[in-house]
């Protein structure tokens, strides 16, 4: 994460104590400020407010967490319940919490030696994720080719997963990056992302700090572009992908993959295969969060937009059906058709891998 002046997770040992340390994303894109956690309630609290989040990077919060509370001497087990429940959506978060559990249990299941056990998966996974991202870019860029030849690509995205949701570059931002530094984007479309402005907020910030040339909209304006020829293809990530290839990602990704099958673009999402959860059948099955509904009636905390006592719906992530995805891009290949065999056929290619 080179190009972040504060990278977006990492561990430290100060002489109090290992922390682990985040740059608090609410606070983008104005200020730049890192949030010292030193315990599971506070990393909690942070994964619930959106301090940190993103896929990938939750992956990595779960792991820490584990080796925080190890560390410091804390219930691990605990711990790692607190963690997985922050955010039921996400799986990458209960994958990482899984992992550090299990190395931390094959150590011994406690003292210095299981807590620096759970420590190193914690830094292999973050490795890992690094090296994902770069084998998403990869096959991103060569399906964008085979999808549109000759570049100069219009992308529209959706969200934000860049560098701040990755220990490398991203997912589907890092692939519109390497597309701009290719010379072959002609402009990203930044869905604002409501009611929290992940688009208008973190994607835009990053685009500007990459110089793409970018412009931003209101979610309700997507329409608008596909009607006039203005999209070329949809680039999004993914939270949860039952093992029918339905997709789970921040609310607003359902309408727009409606829209592209409407109008003859590509929607494409790319994810690492640790966002497969083939133990969900299918996208029925996936647990959506719903948030506070002041996120809906507060333009921000205490400053209401609506009437006093109003409710409201605020379901986090939507679903949208394998048959509108047309690929998932993984750091293992390209799911296309978007089933559960070729998913099941990349997971079984990922865990090779690993063996």
């Amino acid at each position: 994460m080179a190009d972040l002046r504060v990278p977006a997770l990492r561990w430290a040992e100060p002489p109090d104590g290992p922390v682990l340390v985040l740059l608090d994303q609410t606070r983008l894109p104005a200020d730049e400020v890192e949030l010292v956690v030193t315990d599971v309630p506070g990393l909690v609290a942070a994964i619930r407010s959106l301090a940190v989040r993103g896929a990938p990077i939750l992956g990595l919060a779960g792991a820490y967490g584990v080796a925080l509370a190890a560390a410091r001497g804390y219930d691990v087990q605990d711990a790692a319940r607190q963690l997985a429940g922050a955010r039921p959506t996400a799986v990458n978060l209960g994958y990482g919490v899984r992992r550090a559990v299990a190395a931390y249990e094959a150590a011994g299941g406690g003292g210095t030696s299981a807590a620096a056990a759970a420590l190193a998966e914690a830094h292999a996974l973050f490795r890992e994720d690094a090296a994902a991202s770069a084998g998403m870019v990869a096959a991103g860029r060569e399906l964008l080719g085979e999808l549109l030849p000759g570049g100069r690509y219009r992308i529209l995205t959706h969200c934000n997963t860049g560098e701040l949701v990755s220990a490398g570059g991203g997912t589907a931002l890092a692939v519109v990056r390497a597309a701009h530094e290719a010379g072959e984007l002609r402009r990203l479309w930044v869905d604002e992302t409501r009611p929290l402005l992940q688009g208008a907020r973190l994607t835009a910030y990053e685009a500007a700090r990459a110089g793409m040339p970018f412009s931003l909209l209101v979610d309700a304006a997507a329409g608008s572009l596909f009607a006039a020829g203005e999209v070329d293809v949809v680039l999004i990530g993914a939270d949860r992908i039952a093992a029918d290839g339905s997709v789970a990602n921040k609310v607003g990704s359902y309408p727009l993959a409606v829209l592209a099958k409407h109008h003859g673009v590509p929607f494409v999402v790319v994810a690492p295969v640790s966002t497969v959860d083939l133990a969900t059948p299918d996208g029925a099955a996936i647990q959506v969060e719903q948030r506070p509904g002041h996120e809906v009636t507060d333009v921000r905390p205490g400053v209401p937009v609506a009437p006093v006592g109003t409710q409201a719906y605020n379901p986090a992530f939507d679903v949208t059906p394998a048959e509108l995805v047309t690929a998932i891009v993984t750091e293992h290949g390209v799911v296309s058709p978007v089933d559960h065999g070729r998913l099941a056929e990349v997971c079984s290619r990922s865990r090779s891998t690993k063996s």
